[in-house]
């Protein structure tokens, strides 16, 4: 073993012992071991033995544990300390910026247990309101985060959008240059909206084929080397980039067989012929298809739903009336109530807002008592006379508890206009208990929106195993909306769920969980899933007028 590991090795442990509040004098000798052991000038595995607690700085309780490590490749210590920790708490040692004593906290006082949910705390303004941390804290852990989950080469698709149209840019601006009169477009997943992006990919249709593909490999935003189907390049982040180019004659045809995936292309293709095509039009109508749009290119049931002409008129963002869930400075949001609301009407031109708070389990997010709900209401009631016509509807993020009841009494939830229950504990249950956990709060008569039905946080949490037909069912015979958590990083009800609840006749709502102003933009990246899903305005629960939604409410009442 050489030193630099064993280096590491001491370096992990003393930094566990920290978190694990040991003995501080007996951490820090550690902690100066693998100091001292980093920067010896002599290997320690070709040292005797018996001379190594001879050694400066290393004496016999240190000596043994470097002992056990050249003779075995382990540590019992070590290994029993990990035993103790949570996985995510230890991968949380790996990000910079923060050490045993922050990560404590983190694990102690906020009950976070990954750096999925970190990272999560991160957006939601959680990590200013713990000992130590401060807001400036809090971004740069969110930054190192990002560069840490960018590091496998998956990226959210919020994390890519502003890379990805500003590269979109570059090469239009490029092209202009080099072959004026070409066609540029993005394909593959960045173009299906997918909510993982594996890689980004671009077509040009050249009317000087040979001359784009010399000069592309000069193209200097990029370090482009040339591939047997495209040229590829990956950046800095760890993003991979492919770029197709074709004959001109050939653009369209070519971002057909880039965008879908690889079962919905020899489909369509088999019934459409292999072109050449005006444009993606011509060639969903000579498969006797009605166009698909890119987002449902999956495979799932809509080539049969073309032929038919029976695809959805899938909803836009423009269809959007309301924003339901959202949080302000009465829990854990960074704005207050009416700055909320200001920006919700005077800015997106929305008719109404759902406040939804969190509730008072949830005492990490300062949630609402009864007495703070009944003070949250009367503000409600004072700034509806300030801002009429626009509302703010009176609702509470609920925390389901393990048993699967709310938090609140009726006498509690009956004075909410609407109740978004959600579980943010308890989250490793198995798929049985989570599942009846679900139905119960499902079940009772006061819940009017199943948020962020799994918990998922992508890239770095799976979500808690549940039956999903056995929960849409439910929420179809007790007439309660799911919800879609527009959150990048949630994206949940997962949109390949979509199309079932819609059988059933669930509404979906796309709500941003926005925990500050800017968090109301995300209900862009809920709008992406949901035309994934094969979502249609009317049956958005937030596409409802204000006149529709207020009806909407008053008639689930109990």
């Amino acid at each position: 073993m050489e030193n630099k590991t064993i280096a590491r090795t001491l370096r992990l442990l003393s930094q566990l012992m920290e978190l694990h509040e040991e003995n501080p004098f007996k951490i820090k000798s550690i902690a100066n071991a693998y100091f001292k052991v980093d920067k010896l000038p002599f290997a320690l595995k070709d040292k005797p033995i018996e001379d190594i607690d001879k050694i400066d700085g290393i004496g016999k309780g240190l000596a043994a544990k470097i002992i056990e490590l050249l003779q075995t490749g382990a540590l019992k210590e070590l290994n029993d300390i990990i035993q103790q920790t949570p996985e995510g708490i230890i991968e949380m040692l790996g990000i910079k910026g923060i050490g045993p004593k922050k990560i404590l906290i983190i694990w102690r006082d906020l009950n976070i247990e990954s750096i999925g949910e970190l990272y999560y705390a991160c957006n939601e303004n959680r990590l200013i309101e713990a000992k130590g941390f401060g807001l400036k804290t809090q971004e740069e852990i969110k930054k190192a985060i990002e560069f840490k989950l960018a590091a496998n080469g998956r990226f959210l698709y919020a994390q890519v959008e502003g890379f990805a149209e500003a590269l979109f840019d570059e090469i239009s601006k490029w092209l202009i240059e080099v072959d004026k009169d070409s066609l540029l477009g993005l394909t593959g997943q960045y173009r299906r909206a997918c909510e993982i992006i594996d890689e980004l990919e671009f077509v040009i249709g050249a009317e000087n084929i040979e001359k784009v593909q010399t000069n592309l490999e000069l193209f200097e935003p990029l370090s482009l080397i040339r591939g047997e189907e495209a040229f590829i390049a990956t950046t800095e982040t760890g993003l991979r980039i492919k770029i197709f180019v074709v004959e001109k004659a050939d653009f369209y045809l070519e971002q057909f067989k880039q965008t879908g995936n690889a079962e919905h292309v020899e489909k369509v293709l088999r019934l459409a012929g292999n072109g050449p095509f005006a444009n993606e039009e011509e060639i969903y109508s000579k498969a006797g298809l009605t166009f698909i749009a890119p987002e449902l290119r999956e495979d799932f049931d809509e080539i049969e739903l073309a032929k038919n002409n029976n695809l959805p008129k899938l909803i836009t963002y423009d269809d959007l009336k309301g924003s339901l869930h959202n949080h302000s400075t009465w829990s854990d949001g960074v704005h207050t109530l009416e700055q909320m609301a200001v920006y919700c009407k005077e800015i997106l031109n929305m008719q109404y807002l759902g406040i939804c708070d969190h509730s008072k389990t949830a005492v990490y997010a300062k949630g609402l008592n009864e007495q703070r709900v009944y003070g949250q209401h009367q503000e409600i009631d004072e700034l509806n006379k300030k801002l009429t016509p626009f509302k703010i509807f009176k609702g509470i993020e609920s925390d389901i508890l393990s048993d699967g009841s709310l938090d609140y009494s009726d006498d509690i939830l009956k004075t909410f206009d609407f109740v978004v229950a959600s579980v943010h504990s308890n989250l490793r249950m198995d798929e049985a208990k989570a599942t009846a956990r679900l139905l119960k709060a499902i079940e009772n008569p006061y819940t009017t929106i199943l948020g962020h039905p799994t918990g998922r946080l992508l890239l770095s949490r799976a979500g808690y195993p549940i039956d999903y037909k056995k929960i849409i069912d439910a929420c179809a015979a007790n007439n309660v909306v799911i919800e879609i958590n527009a959150n990048p990083l949630r994206l949940d009800l997962d949109w390949r769920w979509h199309r079932y609840a819609l059988e059933k006749g669930v509404l979906l709502s796309v709500n941003p969980d926005a925990h500050r102003t800017e968090g109301f933009h995300d209900m862009k990246y809920g709008i992406l899933v949901a035309r994934k899903g094969g979502l249609s305005a009317d049956k958005c629960l937030n596409a409802f007028s204000l006149e529709g939604i207020t009806e909407y409410f008053n008639s689930k009442k109990p």
